[in-house]
């Protein structure tokens, strides 16, 4: 029988409960941050920043990371709902704030997903010593496009398949990377770098080394590298122990891409130094490949595969949360009911699912076809939605908490403070982002549109859109506009926060 989704915010049937577990919710998490990609994207210009400092700016950027993960985490305990920040910043400030922070997420997806599935192709191509296919634009936005396709389909026959499918992918990959940075430091260390490698000191750990300017600009390309890891919170209503197990998960999995970044920032540092990296700047993630067969020679494919890989399972992982957050939205009226039609065979929220693809496949063509600069800059725009959506959300987990904040030192930390900290630190930087973003000479062609840099127009456009589409959604006067800001239930809240769980 049809379900008619025309009357009620409530779609049936429901999402596939106990579908993955903490391991695949791990892997969710860190796939979706793509740190094989994000590292061959992020490090070389971090270290033109900063220097041998890059490993400090990266802990350093990994402070707000953590601070916002402990607001997912005691948010997703009183409301598991897979839209995760749309549902709390509704719950806790208000449908106006929250539509946008639901379309900021959904918006982060559509941004990325072709960036990742080109550079997938184009790594897998160069892993099989075919440069010139690679090479070829049209033949690598044909195969991308076909990869976008084939992702989409595994998440919509099955979350338990795109699970284990993570969990597949993200060990090649961690495998990948441990090989490359133990050689890296074992050549570091025994005198085989390249003529400028560097010695590892107490300042690579100080992201001050540098100076507060380009510490900055470095932790705007660390926010990026860091950022996805909430995917595994996006599967919560899919996943065992829905409450907790993906708060866990996502905490988890900033703490293990801490270790892999500063890790191999300091392999690099120590294998080539940062001369190196800073002659190669203009080559992007494509360094990595020169990394790559300075450090394991005839077996640099390993790095090449360790990429090819993680853009490969980031291209399924960020279709995870856009698509979980319409299904969402769409419960609640927030937007056309249509979006949140669940199929029944496969149990996951088939039609975002395969809007959030159409929607990514249709920018990935339309910018590339305007500049491969202008690709670039539709990425660098997602610092702007990264920021605004997390920051809200360290501030949604201090509201809605607020009576409860003084019940304990724990409380007021982990719930109160630390959110709230974190939301401040990534506000700075969001409007740090968007002044840089405004001169046209820091976007990658270096040209101006409408007197801005691309960077920050493609922002600007994207937030205009959203605020255009909430305000149709407001006329229509849905029962989402009706909900009002609310606090936490107590007694979903563990005793005083103190450790006895319920």
């Amino acid at each position: 029988m049809a379900d008619d989704t025309r009357n009620t915010p409530h779609v049936q049937p429901g999402l596939e409960a106990n579908a993955i577990g903490f391991v695949d919710a791990v892997s969710i998490g860190l796939n979706a941050t793509s740190p094989a990609y994000s590292l061959a994207a992020v490090l070389g210009p971090i270290v033109v920043l900063v220097g041998v400092a890059a490993p400090g700016a990266l802990l350093a950027s990994f402070v707000p990371m953590l601070l916002i993960a402990s607001a997912f985490y005691f948010l997703n305990k009183v409301d598991p709902d897979c839209g995760t920040t749309f549902s709390w910043v509704t719950r806790a400030m208000g449908p106006w704030f929250g539509w946008m922070g639901g379309w900021a997420i959904a918006m982060t997806g559509v941004l990325v997903v072709g960036s990742l599935a080109d550079v997938g192709v184009r790594f897998t191509l160069l892993m099989f010593g075919q440069e010139q296919l690679a090479a070829n634009d049209a033949l690598v936005m044909g195969l991308a496009i076909v990869l976008i396709i084939v992702m989409t389909w595994i998440c919509v026959i099955g979350t338990e398949l795109s699970g284990r499918l993570q969990t597949v992918l993200n060990i090649a990959q961690v495998v990948a990377l441990i090989i490359f940075a133990v050689v890296a430091i074992y050549k570091g260390a025994s005198g085989q770098g390249l003529p400028g490698a560097a010695t590892p000191t107490l300042e690579w750990i100080n992201p001050f080394a540098a100076g507060t300017a380009a510490l900055t600009s470095a932790l705007l390309l660390g926010v990026f590298a860091y950022w996805g890891w909430e995917s595994a919170v996006n599967l919560n209503e899919e996943t065992t122990d829905s409450s907790g197990t993906p708060g866990k998960a996502a905490i988890l999995s900033t703490l293990i891409l801490l270790a892999t970044y500063v890790g191999v920032a300091v392999a690099v540092l120590m294998l080539v130094g940062p001369a190196f990296l800073a002659d190669n700047a203009g080559e992007e993630e494509m360094v990595f490949a020169l990394i790559a067969q300075e450090a394991l020679g005839g077996f640099g494919w390993i790095v090449l595969l360790a990429v090819a890989i993680s853009a490969v399972a980031s291209t399924q992982t960020t279709i995870i949360p856009a698509s979980r957050t319409a299904l969402s939205m769409a419960r609640r009226a927030a937007i056309p009911a249509y979006f949140g039609r669940i199929s029944a065979k496969h149990r996951t929220p088939a039609v975002s699912t395969w809007w959030v693809a159409i929607i990514a496949i249709v920018w990935y063509v339309v910018v590339s076809f305007i500049s491969e600069n202008a690709l670039f800059d539709s990425l660098t725009a997602l610092s702007l939605l990264i920021a605004f959506y997390y920051s809200l959300t360290g501030i949604a987990c201090a509201v809605y908490y607020r009576r409860m904040l003084f019940t304990s030192a724990k409380a007021f930390l982990l719930i109160g403070l630390g959110p709230v900290v974190g939301a401040v630190l990534l506000i700075w930087l969001l409007a740090l982002s968007a002044i840089e973003m405004s001169n046209p000479e820091n976007s990658y062609g270096g040209v101006s549109w409408f007197g801005l840099g691309p960077p920050l127009v493609i922002g600007i456009f994207l937030f205009v859109v959203g605020a255009i589409f909430m305000i149709s959604s407001r006329i229509v006067d849905t029962v989402f506009w009706k909900e009002r800001p609310s606090v936490v239930d107590p007694d979903l809240v563990p005793v005083a926060e103190g450790g006895d769980e319920r």
